[in-house]
């Protein structure tokens, strides 16, 4: 077995993806993959989320993913997933799995502020909820992944992803003890026996990163833990389904890990890097 033979964080035009559902599962099957998930973001109250996400109401949803599973039954399984924002106001039960993630950080008072939309965004984060300070920025989103993992998530979603738009460190030293005492203290929130860690390849697939989500510490880090890994794509669009596996595959083995899980309708699998 491989980890190409699943990609199971994945969206489309239901959300914010560019490829249908239906051309989403077409490219998975053509391209070798046989545990498919789609995995479109859960809805939320963020007015700036409207047509990005799903619709409170998700029976068309799963409707369609179910009606692919049935296309497909036999040749390639078929997963219903969400990947259920930390601002989200919809439930995670009902599905397959689950990808709990953080986008965004809040006042509060109906505020939002996009932690990977643009750097514009981040500055305004910092300036008018952090009082300048970026590294209280991160820790203010830790916090917020800490109350995810929680929950207990089947996957937990693109640990750090606040460190998207800081190449060159443009906005926090990511070295910083105060940066890596809130990521692993997040990261010690999560439950290594009830949820996996993605290594997520999304950010190079779209050009902001050289190298995947997380970084090596937390990974070393989850590995002391016992916990386990799975390689995703984070694809919004069916070119991108196995994007960066290799990149994913060797960052894993840097930390340590000799396997990865495949997430199938069964539960995981351990499949050898």
């Amino acid at each position: 077995m491989t980890p190409k033979l699943c990609s199971v964080h994945n969206h489309a035009t239901l959300c914010d993806g560019r490829d249908t559902p239906e051309a989403m599962a077409a490219a998975a099957f053509a391209q070798g993959i046989r545990y498919f998930g789609l995995s479109c973001h859960s809805h939320t109250p963020i007015p700036d989320d409207e047509g990005a996400v799903l619709p409170a109401d998700m029976t068309a949803y799963r409707d369609t993913v179910l009606r692919l599973r049935k296309t497909y039954a036999g040749r390639m399984e078929v997963l219903l997933g969400l990947e259920w924002d930390s601002q989200s106001d919809v439930s995670s039960s009902g599905f397959d799995y689950w990808i709990g993630s953080v986008h965004y950080l809040t006042d509060g008072r109906g505020r939002y502020y996009a932690a990977d939309w643009g750097e514009e965004h981040f500055a305004a984060c910092r300036d008018e909820l952090f009082g300048g300070d970026a590294l209280a920025v991160t820790e203010g989103y830790f916090r917020e992944v800490a109350r995810v993992a929680a929950l207990r998530p089947t996957v937990l979603g693109h640990l750090d992803l606040i460190t998207k738009l800081n190449a060159g460190s443009r906005f926090f030293d990511e070295d910083a003890l105060r940066y890596r005492h809130a990521a692993l203290e997040a990261l010690h929130t999560a439950d290594p026996h009830a949820t996996l860690l993605e290594i997520n390849t999304g950010g190079m697939a779209r050009g902001y990163r050289k190298t995947p989500y997380p970084a090596l510490f937390l990974l070393r880090e989850w590995r002391e833990m016992g916990g386990q890994i799975l390689l995703s794509a984070d694809a919004h669009a069916a070119s991108t389904l196995l994007h960066g596996y290799d990149e994913a595959a060797a960052l894993a083995r840097a930390a340590g890990f000799a396997a990865s899980v495949l997430l199938t309708a069964a539960g995981p699998v351990s499949c050898a890097l």
